[in-house]
Formats: structure tokens, sequence, C-alpha cells
């Protein structure tokens, strides 16, 4: 199954704007919130809320982890794709803009079929995807400014901590893909995000985070709102029903959108602005993810110039109706 099933392609673009929106919720909730404790309290309320969803509808031996792999997706969700991916990048996001921080975060389908080609006999990674990944890569250093001068600081800031969140997320990503879970994805899912809120209330104690230190404005509430239902249980119902349909490779391809989404709601929202040299690496990174992209952006690309031709022809033959009946 691929994205150009209509249903796989709303899901798509839900799962985009939806994950879009996280960059600017952790930039605001976190002027109130130390990070960690912010993405555990996050993961706390997605748990709740997933776990009544999946014990309303489901049966209870649905909800049994009967196997290895059941494990396996469910340690690699919880501790790689959710926990330490969000943990590192809320750390990060302190440092970075909500669209830097996103675009970075965008590096997710270039580290995807790296390890896809390593660890999934079925997703390798072809010469033209090397092209792109590279590319990609060239992309991210341009967004971050990179340079001689400035490559010892990026290496130790905000920068690096969230591009090691994206390395968490796609090799957990792939690990999911790999051990061929039994369970369905939402049930995986409703298991993994507590595992992903206990790692990260641990992490959140070991670092010295306190909870007195939070204050609980209604900015900070909105925020965990919005990162606990809307960007955390259904977000991730949504993408990990992705995974299971369209591969590592293809699903991941939602952190190329999610920058659009972040960089708006941080204009909009927060006040942020971004640089041209940003903006142009963003170009750059779009560019890779096309020549990824591109078995599945072709049959899209023909469609979109098939229904513009057919405007055209359509909205010609009713002019040059029109100027007929005129001149009768």
């Amino acid at each position: 199954m691929t994205l150009r099933n209509h249903r796989w392609s709303a899901a798509f673009l839900a799962v985009s704007v939806l994950f879009g929106g996280t960059f600017v919720a952790a930039k605001a909730g976190l002027a109130d919130i130390p990070p960690l404790l912010l993405v555990a309290v996050r993961f706390d309320l997605a748990a709740l809320v997933l776990g009544g969803y999946v014990l309303y509808t489901h049966d209870v031996r649905d909800l049994i982890p009967r196997t290895r792999g059941d494990i396996a997706g469910i340690l690699a969700a919880g501790v790689l794709a959710i926990g330490l991916a969000n943990g590192l990048l809320f750390l990060g996001q302190g440092s970075v803009t909500s669209g830097v921080g996103a675009i970075l975060f965008a590096l997710v389908p270039i580290f995807t079929p790296l390890f896809a080609g390593v660890l999934l006999s079925d997703e390798q990674l072809s010469a033209t995807g090397a092209v792109g990944t590279l590319l990609g890569l060239v992309g991210v250093g341009m967004v971050i400014e990179l340079t001689p001068a400035t490559l010892r600081a990026t290496l130790t800031g905000g920068a690096a901590i969230v591009l090691a969140g994206a390395v968490s997320l796609a090799l957990g990503t792939v690990l999911i893909r790999r051990s061929s879970p039994g369970l369905s994805s939402t049930v995986r899912t409703a298991w993994a995000l507590p595992v992903s809120a206990g790692l990260l209330h641990t992490l959140s104690f070991a670092t010295g985070e306190s909870v007195a230190a939070a204050t609980w404005t209604p900015s900070a509430l909105l925020s965990v709102g919005y990162l606990g239902v809307f960007a955390g249980a259904l977000a991730y119902i949504i993408h990990f029903n992705l995974l299971d349909a369209v591969g590592a490779t293809r699903s991941s391809l939602v952190f190329y959108v999610s920058p659009v989404v972040a960089t708006l709601g941080g204009w909009l929202l927060l006040g942020e602005s971004l640089s041209a040299m940003t903006v142009a690496g963003f170009g750059v990174i779009v560019v890779g993810f096309g020549i990824i992209g591109a078995e599945e952006l072709a049959p899209l690309a023909r469609r979109g110039r098939h229904r513009l031709a057919t405007w055209w022809r359509t909205t010609a033959n009713s002019r040059a109706d029109a100027g007929r009946y005129s001149s009768e």
C-alpha cells in the first residue's frame, strides 16, 4: 500500500499538521515547565487518553502482548521512537526556534532509509536515495548555518540535541517495522506511551528537574493539552498506523511537511523569524526529499498535471462557447 491511496494521503496530511504543532506548543510550554518534565507529563496525559480508548474499544484478549515481536515493538516505540526522541527534542528546543527545530527533525526521512537499508530487507536504500540523503544533509548544514567557526558550538548546542532526537526516532521507527509485532498499532502505542512517560520521569528526576520549578499557567496547560491529546495520543495512533501501512521510509516523510506548520505557527503565535539561509537550507532539504520520494511523488505529479490540463481545456472550451454565443 502506498501514499497514492486517498485514505493514507489524508492520514499523512493530518499527522504532518499535528506533529508540526508540536514544535510551537513545546516552545510555548518550555517557558513555564522544565523540558523533560513537560514531555513526561505530555505522555502521562496521552497514555491516559489512549489507554481509556483501547480499553473501551478492544476486547481484553486483543490487548495482551503475546510474542517477542510484540514486546520488541513496544520497547522500540516507547524508548526510542517516542521517549528518547521527544525528550531530546524538548531539551534542544529550548535554544532553537520552532521552525528550526522542526526543520532539523525533518532529517528523520534522511536517517530512516539509512537504518532501513541495513535492518529491513524490503526497504533498501537505492543510489538515488543516497543522493537525496546527501543533499538533505547539506540542507541541514545550511539550516543551522554550519561553518568551521560554528561547528564546535553546534555539536554541543541545542541543534545537536534535536538531531540526536531525530536519529532516535528514525531508528525506533525502523526497529518497530523490523519486529513485525502482532498487536495492532493502536494497542502497541497504548503500551508504549506509559513506557515513554516512565522513562522521561526517570530522566527528569536524574537531571535534577523539579515539579516545584514548573509554573502551571494557562499557556502551559494549553501546551500540555495539545501535546498530550492531539500531538500525543491522536497523532501517534495515525502515525504508527501509517507506518504499518506504507513502511518506515514513506511514513517518515511526514517530517518534511511538519516544518511548514511549525514555521507558520512560530511566526503567527510566538513572533519568531527565520534567516534567509535557514529558508534556503529548507529548500535544499525539500529537494533531497523529492529525490528520495521520487517513486511516490511521480504519480502524484502526473495526476496533478493531468488535472491542470483538464481544467485548462475545460476553461478554454467554456470561453470559446461563451464567445460564440455572444457573437450570435
